[in-house]
């Protein structure tokens, strides 16, 4: 009788241990699961599509709508600047957005610095960003002019292409920042303001004083890189 009773208890418990190893077996794949279908998401959102003047606009638009991210830190060595993003001027945020979650900004500098007027951002002598604009495309952004924005001390604008541009089409790999106060008001209507500088506005003005060459380069590279906040 009581090897009957030791032998239940044994098989008892022998059962109790296979379900508790299922049950962790199946949470264990349930957040393995999870993690690679959060993964896949993440990889997708980060992958480099060829973009050019035929789907450049139509990717932004949907890459906009599953990415409405709208705040990012630019991080330099004077400091961190913090700006917002306009969510209605949508191609250009969505540029912006794309560009900083595929790591474009890194290694890229203000290499355009105008005492008094704007800090200008995201081209390089580094080689590598020419290998990273050869990869991700060759397109421009139309002029969104049209919201109300203003040119106001710490708006983000985007310059036009250096290619012939009657149309103001602007570069997407570059970005300026209006150091100027109150405002640079002569670029409203010519140029989109698609953000602004919402902290580190010192850290604007200690890169404005950097001294530079004659062609506005400033003589000590200014290198940044972008990451998103929200």
């Amino acid at each position: 009788m009581d090897l009957l009773k030791v032998f239940a208890l044994g098989l008892s418990l022998l059962c109790f241990s296979c379900s508790q190893s299922k049950q962790k077996t199946e949470k264990l794949e349930n957040y393995t699961s999870k993690k690679d279908t959060f993964e896949e998401v993440k990889e997708e959102n980060n992958k480099i599509i060829y973009l050019n003047n035929n789907n450049a606009i139509p990717f932004l638009h949907e890459y906009g709508k599953k990415n409405p991210e709208n705040k990012v830190r630019i991080i330099t060595k004077y400091g961190n600047i913090d700006i917002l993003l306009y969510e209605n001027t949508e191609y250009h945020r969505a540029n912006f957005i794309y560009l900083t979650k595929i790591n474009y900004f890194e290694n890229s500098m203000f290499h355009r610095v105008v005492k008094g007027f704007i800090i200008q951002g995201g081209n390089s002598d580094n080689i590598n960003i020419s290998k990273k604009r050869k990869k991700i495309g060759r397109y421009l952004l139309p002029p969104d002019v049209k919201k109300g924005y203003n040119h106001n001390r710490g708006v983000i604008s985007m310059p036009s292409s250096e290619n012939e541009n009657p149309h103001k089409m602007a570069s997407p790999y570059e970005f300026f920042i209006v150091q100027q106060s109150p405002g640079a008001y002569h670029l409203d209507g010519s140029y989109t303001a698609f953000g602004e500088v919402i902290s580190g506005m010192n850290v604007v003005d200690k890169i404005n004083t950097q001294p530079t060459d004659k062609k506005e380069m400033p003589l000590e590279n200014i290198y940044f890189k972008t990451v998103i906040i929200e």
